[in-house]
Order: structure tokens, then sequence, then C-alpha cells
């Protein structure tokens, strides 16, 4: 089981380590769903998680609020991904949405390609899409190289339990092509349940080590 411990300071990264964190997704200010760190705390995080033999995302995302983003914030992001890239993260976690509310194929090739040698996370920018669009977005993901999506199978505000059956759609849909991260809710105490119920081997979560 990989449990990927969602954290936002560097004190965190020490405890969710030590408590048994197998792979670290770093942010800052998850108070707004995070957004991408300074490069001082991916610089040290990188280097303390790989001292202790763990793997490190790193999140890309300029601002809080929606993931519809202009060409500036797009210039950003692929900056950043660069920066991640050669601090030595081992992936980055990223999503962009057109005013549609559909994939941004479009700005998503282009951060898929400036995280070139990195895995790469779809974020929860996923859950906003409509389940139509979610398919579609698995297959295309799948087709661009995109290793895992992350998902709380439903509007955040809903327990996960409830979003069970529509994770397990996904799963199928995904068919162990593209891997399906449930994450939101999920913590050191509901994990196994959770993972048992959709048969997956690993889970996301603020909580997910304590």
């Amino acid at each position: 089981m990989i449990k990927e411990a969602c954290v936002a300071n560097f004190p965190a990264i020490v405890q969710a380590i030590q408590n048994g964190a197998d792979r670290i997704e770093l942010n800052a200010d998850l108070a707004v769903g995070g957004v991408t760190p300074s490069k001082g705390m991916i610089a040290e995080a990188i280097k303390y998680v790989h001292d202790h033999d763990k793997e490190i995302t790193v999140m890309i995302r300029p601002r809080k609020g929606d993931f519809i983003y202009n060409d500036i914030e797009l210039k950003i992001m692929e900056a950043d991904i660069l920066e991640a890239q050669q601090l030595g993260a081992d992936g980055v976690a990223f999503g962009a949405l057109t005013v549609d509310n559909a994939l941004d194929e479009d700005a998503m090739e282009n951060l898929i390609a400036a995280a070139g040698g990195m895995t790469i996370t779809m974020h929860m920018a996923f859950d906003a899409l409509d389940h139509e669009e979610q398919l579609h977005a698995i297959d295309w993901l799948t087709d661009h190289g995109v290793e895992r999506i992350l998902t709380h199978g439903g509007a955040l505000e809903t327990p996960i339990e409830d979003n069970i059956n529509h994770l397990k759609e996904l799963l199928a849909h995904a068919a162990n092509h593209i891997a399906i991260l449930p994450g939101g809710g999920i913590t050191s105490a509901n994990y196994e349940s959770i993972a048992k119920s959709l048969t997956v081997y690993q889970v996301h979560g603020t909580k997910i080590v304590e």
C-alpha cells in the first residue's frame, strides 16, 4: 500500500515520513486546496524525502480558485514544473480546464511536455468535470502518459464513503491503464477499508498517517 501524505510545511514532512508515508505531495496553503510551494521549500523537501528513500510530488497550481488559466498563468506553471524537475522532484501534480468545464487539452499537452521525465498526477481539478468528460479525460490522460488521477469521486464536501460506487466506475474505465488515486477524507483510520472496497494500492490524504 502506497500512502501519499499531502503536506504544506517542513515539520509535516518529517512527521509524515516518520509515521510511515511512502510518498509526499508537497503544497503551500492547504486551506485553499494547495498551491505551488516556494523554490526553497521544494529544494529542502526533496533533499529530506530522498534522504529517507521516499518519493515526492510537487503541486503545480499558481493560485487558488478555479482551474481555468490564462497564458501568463500557464507560463508560470511551465516554469515551476521545470524548476521542480531541476531540483530533483519525482513528480508533479497539475490540472487545467476550459471555460466549458472540459479538460484543457492544449494547456495540458504543454504542461506534460514540460514535465518530461517526471511522473504526472492529474489533481482534483478532475472532480470539476461531469461524468462523460471524466471518462474522456481518463482516456486522454492515459494516451498522454499521465500516471495517475487524484480524485475524491464527487464533491469534496461529501464523505468519500458516499462516492465508492462512482470511484469504482472510474477504476473500471481506467482498466489499470492509469492509476486512480482516491483522496479527500481518507485518514489513517479508514484508508484500509476504502482501499479494500476499491481494490486500489495507493491512497492520498492530509491525515493518511497520524
